[in-house]
C-alpha cells in the first residue's frame, strides 16, 4: 500500500506564508462551530452516559433516518435499515473493497481517479482496471470491453464534480453505467461526497436513483457540509450487500464515534441545513469562479483547465513536456502549492497535469496563488 501522496504534500504546503491551493480543505471559517458545540453540551447534559456508551454497528437510528430521508428526495428509494454510518466516506470505500476484492480481483476505475481510493484498494492487491474520462466523466462507450475481457468485482466512480478533475458523469453516461452493471451483474460504488456542493448547472441523478438491481452501493459524507473533523459518513446498499458491509464494519471499529452520532442527529433537528448548504454553495461558487477567472487572466495560451459546476477541485492540463513534479519545488519556492496529477493515474502515470483547490483559499489570495503559478508555468515554458 503506497503512502498518500497528498498527506505527505500538506506537511510541506500547509505553512502560514505558502497560498496552498493543494489540499481538499473545505473553508474553516464557514463550519457551524456554535450549532456543534451547543448539539455537544446539550447531547452530554440529556444523555451523556448513552452518548459515551458502546452503540450499534449500524449507527444511531435517528441520524440513519434523516440521512435515508435526504437521499429519497433525490430519487433513491432506500430506508432507514439500509443506511450504514462509517467513519468518513473513506471507511465506506474500504469496507467495500474488504467485502468485494480479493488478491489478484480486478475493479475498473475512472481515469485518473480519486488518490485515497487507489490507496484503498491497493491495499487488497486488486489489479485497477483504468477507464479514460473526458469532460463529461467516465467514457462509458469504452467500458464494456473491459468488463468482457476481465470480468471484474467492482466498478469504482465519483460520480459529480470528481476529485481529481471536478467533472460530472454525464446523464445518458449514467443510464448507461447502470445497464451495463445490470447486465453483467457487477457491483458499482458510486462515491458521491460533493453532491451538496453544487453551483451551476443541472442537478444530476445519482446512479443509486437509476439502480432496480440492488447493484449500486452509495457512500456520501457530512465532512464537505458540516466538518471533516467529526468524521461521518454513511452508505446504503442492498440488504445482502448491506449486511455483508456491516460485517466487514464489525471487524473494522465495531461502530463510528457515538458521541458525534447523536451530536449530528440532535443538530440538524433544529439547525438549517439546506440554509448552510446554500451558504457554502454561495461561498464556494465565487471562489471556482475567481479561479476560473485568474487562470484566464494569468495563464498562458495552449493551457487547458476543466470547469467544474460544483466540488472543491478543478484540473489543469499543461503542455505534455511540461512535468507539474518537476512544476511543484519552483511553486514552493514562490510560495504557492498545487498537487501534481502523477499520483491520481491507476497504471500509466502522465506528469502533465495538476490538481488547484479552490474552497479553502479567499478570492484575494485565490488571484494572488494563480498569479505566482502562472509565473512559475511561464518561466518553464521558456
Amino acid at each position: 500500500m503506497p503512502v498518500s501522496a497528498i498527506r505527505e504534500l500538506l506537511k510541506v504546503t500547509e505553512h502560514p506564508e505558502i497560498i496552498s491551493f493543494a489540499g481538499g480543505l473545505p473553508a474553516p471559517e464557514l463550519f457551524p462551530v456554535a450549532a456543534i458545540a451547543e448539539a455537544h453540551a446539550n447531547v452530554l447534559l440529556d444523555d451523556g452516559p448513552a452518548a459515551l456508551q458502546y452503540s450499534t454497528s449500524e449507527g444511531w437510528r435517528p441520524l440513519r433516518e434523516w440521512i435515508a430521508a435526504r437521499m429519497q428526495r433525490r430519487g433513491i428509494a432506500v430506508s432507514a435499515e439500509q443506511v450504514l454510518i462509517t467513519s468518513g466516506s473513506q471507511q465506506g470505500i474500504d469496507l467495500v473493497g474488504k467485502v468485494f476484492l480479493d488478491a489478484g480481483d480486478s475493479l475498473v476505475v475512472e481515469n485518473p481517479c480519486y488518490l485515497a481510493a487507489l490507496q484503498a484498494f491497493s491495499g487488497y492487491e486488486a489489479s485497477v482496471i483504468p477507464i479514460e474520462s473526458d469532460d463529461a466523466g467516465m467514457r462509458v462507450d469504452l467500458l464494456e470491453n473491459a468488463l468482457k475481457q476481465s470480468n471484474p468485482k467492482l466498478i469504482y466512480i465519483v460520480s459529480e464534480f470528481g476529485n481529481p478533475k471536478g467533472t460530472t458523469l454525464a446523464g445518458e453516461r449514467r443510464h448507461k453505467l447502470v445497464e451495463l452493471s445490470a447486465r453483467y451483474r457487477i457491483p458499482i460504488l458510486e462515491d458521491n461526497p460533493y453532491s451538496e456542493l453544487r453551483y451551476g448547472g443541472e442537478r444530476s441523478q445519482p446512479l443509486a436513483a437509476l439502480d432496480e438491481d440492488g447493484l449500486v452501493v452509495h457512500v456520501s459524507t457530512f465532512s464537505k457540509t458540516l466538518s471533516p473533523g467529526i468524521r461521518l459518513g454513511w452508505l446504503f446498499a442492498s440488504d445482502e450487500i448491506f449486511q455483508a458491509v456491516v460485517v466487514a464494519k464489525q471487524a473494522a471499529d465495531l461502530h463510528t464515534n457515538t458521541l458525534e452520532q447523536r451530536v449530528a442527529a440532535r443538530m440538524l433537528e433544529s439547525f438549517d441545513y439546506d440554509g448552510h448548504v446554500a451558504d457554502l454553495c454561495k461561498v464556494y461558487g465565487e471562489r471556482c469562479s475567481q479561479m476560473l477567472s485568474a487562470l484566464e487572466r494569468y495563464f498562458p495560451s495552449g493551457i487547458k483547465w476543466t470547469r467544474p459546476d460544483g466540488g472543491l477541485f478543478l484540473w489543469v492540463e499543461l503542455p505534455e513536456h511540461l512535468s507539474a513534479d518537476d512544476l511543484f519545488a519552483d511553486a514552493i519556492a514562490e510560495r504557492v502549492a498545487f498537487v501534481p496529477g502523477t499520483s491520481f493515474f491507476a497504471r500509466e502515470t502522465r506528469s502533465n497535469f495538476m490538481r488547484l483547490n479552490f474552497s479553502n483559499q479567499k478570492p484575494e489570495m485565490i488571484d494572488e496563488g494563480i498569479q505566482r503559478l502562472a509565473n512559475v508555468v511561464k518561466r518553464r515554458l521558456i
